[in-house]
């Protein structure tokens, strides 16, 4: 039996593996993407394939609840040697869209298997109808990339060269693919030679002991979080900016119920599954991992000693009815999963922030919980060598959301801070770009007691005809990230193609675009919020951000109430400012666009939709909303919603008229 201390080792000795597995890949791979902005995850497995170790140095933070259970049971006969994959979302529910290439691997010990190790690389391209394969226009999975059902990659340790070749033929660039896979199998090796060493340690039978005890632990962990907090009932909602290339917000709903160590997540009221690749494939799992993540940050933020591991899931249920944006149906596409996944953590935090509003951070630029980031991709020729490249330019990463202790962290939210940033140095060697802007977005944080983080912004020039960019999670152009307790909403992130000249053009939202040579192309994330009364914040901080480029001397005044003359603050006009000031009432701050939005489409308008298109064949649900959406100019509330319903029945007679409709539970 283990003890709190050998239980320690135990979970040192993981940890340990898993971090060895990352530097292994973090040392190999081939592309930018993996190498230097470092999307990738390895992780170590019990035998049913639940993750009980992940790194904390290096690659992506999403995925310590991951299970492989479902894929590992889709191929058959495991031998010594072999290594499994896939990348096809609606097979096993481990992949989630297609570049992300999950590998995995049995370690044996006396012919049993023991434990697995795993893990995922993105590739920079999986084929599809757009370079990188990820575009939020993009309308069924099939045009998003080749996809692998789970199958054995490599059996004995032999590749299968039938499937490499199959790879090479449909993705742009092969090279990186394969050198990035072989990578992640290098790392899978590492992991396997560790767990036969923790094996020979602790004897076989302590080691499959230890590990289920870590992700009982763990679990437990996670009940006494919940068990310190208050029984009850919260809501929140959110919206990215667009469900498809008709341009109407998508909403996601959570109901949060805690009682005693559990808590269960309703999304019902999110919307419909969307005729765009905005879709998060969860496949009804009640612990996707993907469901969980902002759940994760909010249970390591509460208790930062917390094991990160699969045994953290069991004391949450998630709802996510079918044919929804949270669980769609085959072949509803995908690939921008991370925008929507971003507003998925957005809601976990609003609704935990009314929970313990003390305790819990505003809203970030990127994820933790309501912000944006957008990766960049390039594919264009290289004039030097004459050859094509596709390659990730950088991250633009939102600003952080103001913790009740500090300033929220300036270009780097939550979870986004593992996309590290890729020297311009290394970025303009391997692609050709030409660097005109990268730093800091003055005036972008949300003012509060507390700032917000500051936005990123960059641009760049091309020099080849016909440039194509793709600019994934691009979002919060609308919405912006919220403030709490008195703190103001962020500013809006933007994409600007030549900016500042005759040819100046503002792309919004969309995510892709063509650029010429001598082309500049301008992106700004969105900040983080603000929290606590920003008339209350020191004036000498206000001023040390004015100093430092962090606000303008407008901003400080308007914002902050400080008076900033001669670069200095002045403390009487300050005072009689200040003086004039009427505090903001509310726990959150979503700033007028919002505001004006709800004024038409109130939470009792959304709960009429919904329940009119969930009596609807799920095929017929998001052409019925965008249809309801057009038909609301001049209407508002629950009764606009259902005219706007009756005209559409009238133009289509072919929808299906549902029988009496009940409103969502309030």
């Amino acid at each position: 039996m283990f003890d709190r201390t050998n239980l320690q080792v135990l979970a040192n000795h993981a940890r340990a593996a898993a971090e060895n597995m990352a530097h292994t890949l973090h040392r190999t791979a081939h592309s930018a993407f993996v190498k230097e902005t470092q999307d990738f995850t390895v992780m170590l497995m019990d035998r049913s394939g639940a993750t009980f170790a992940v790194p904390m140095e290096l690659g992506a933070t999403w995925y310590p609840g991951l299970s492989y259970h479902r894929a590992i049971a889709m191929v058959n006969d495991y031998r010594p040697g072999d290594v499994a994959f896939t990348n096809d979302p609606y097979s096993g529910h481990v992949a989630t869209h297609a570049p992300d290439t999950h590998l995995w691997k049995p370690v044996f010990v006396d012919g049993e298997i023991v434990a697995w190790t795993g893990g995922h690389i993105h590739n920079t391209d999986m084929g599809g109808a757009v370079p990188a394969s990820l575009s939020r226009a993009l309308t069924e999975i099939h045009q998003e990339g080749v996809r692998f059902p789970p199958m054995k990659l490599v059996r004995e340790g032999v590749f299968d060269d039938t499937i490499l070749r199959i790879m090479s033929t449909n993705v742009r660039k092969p090279d990186l693919n394969i050198g990035d896979i072989k990578a992640l199998v290098g790392a899978l090796n590492t992991g396997e030679r560790k767990i036969q060493a923790m094996v020979k340690k602790f004897g076989k039978a302590g080691f499959v002991e230890g590990v289920a005890a870590l992700l009982d632990h763990a679990e437990a962990q996670a009940r006494a979080v919940l068990r310190a907090m208050p029984d009850g009932t919260w809501q929140f909602a959110d919206y990215a900016d667009e469900d498809s290339v008709e341009a109407n917000p998508c909403r996601l709903k959570l109901t949060l119920t805690i009682k005693g160590d559990e808590a269960v997540l309703d999304f019902t009221g999110s919307d419909p599954q969307l005729g765009s690749s905005l879709n998060v494939p969860s496949g009804g799992d009640p612990r996707h991992t993907m469901l969980l993540v902002g759940v994760y940050y909010a249970l390591y933020t509460l208790n930062p000693k917390i094991l990160l591991n699969t045994g953290l899931t069991r004391p949450f249920t998630c709802i996510t009815p079918q044919g929804s944006v949270l669980n769609p149906v085959h072949p509803a596409a995908v690939g921008m999963r991370s925008l929507t996944c971003a507003r998925l953590r957005s809601v976990i935090f609003g609704a935990f922030s009314q929970v313990l509003p003390e305790r819990l951070p505003a809203a970030a630029g990127w994820t933790a919980p309501a912000g944006n980031n957008c990766i960049v991709n390039v594919m264009t020729i290289d004039e030097r060598t004459s050859r094509s490249v596709i390659a990730a330019v950088n991250p633009v990463v939102g600003g952080g959301g103001a913790m009740p202790h500090r300033d929220g962290t300036n270009g780097s939210g939550a979870d986004a801070a593992y996309l590290k940033n890729t020297p311009i140095e290394i970025t303009e060697t391997e692609t050709p770009v030409e660097f005109v802007k990268y730093g800091l977005a003055q005036d972008s944080g949300g003012a509060g007691r507390w700032r917000g983080g500051l936005a990123t912004e960059m641009a760049f020039r091309v020099f080849a005809p016909d440039s194509r960019i793709t600019a994934r999670n691009r979002d919060r152009s609308f919405f912006r990230p919220w403030g709490v307790l008195g703190g103001k909403a962020a500013g809006l992130s933007d994409m600007v193609v030549n900016p500042g000249t005759d040819r100046e053009r503002r792309l919004g939202n969309i995510d892709t675009a063509v650029l010429q040579p001598g082309d500049v192309l301008e992106i700004r994330s969105a900040g983080g919020g603000g929290r606590g009364d920003p008339f209350k914040r020191e004036p000498w901080r206000v001023g040390e951000d004015v100093r430092r480029g962090y606000l303008s001397p407008a901003a400080a005044e308007s914002d902050y109430g400080v008076v900033i003359r001669g670069g200095e603050v002045d403390e009487r006009a300050t005072e009689r400012l200040r003086a004039r000031h009427t505090p903001s009432v509310g726990h959150f701050h979503f700033g007028p666009e919002r505001d004006s939005y709800e004024a038409q489409w109130t939470p009792a308008a959304y709960d009429r939709l919904h329940a009119l298109l969930d009596a609807l064949p799920i095929h017929w649900r998001f052409f019925a909303k965008t249809e309801i959406f057009r038909r609301m100019k001049g209407r508002s509330g629950p009764e606009g919603v259902q005219a706007a319903f009756e005209a559409v029945c009238e133009r289509f007679p072919e929808l299906p008229r549902p029988g009496p409709v009940r409103e969502a539970a309030e």
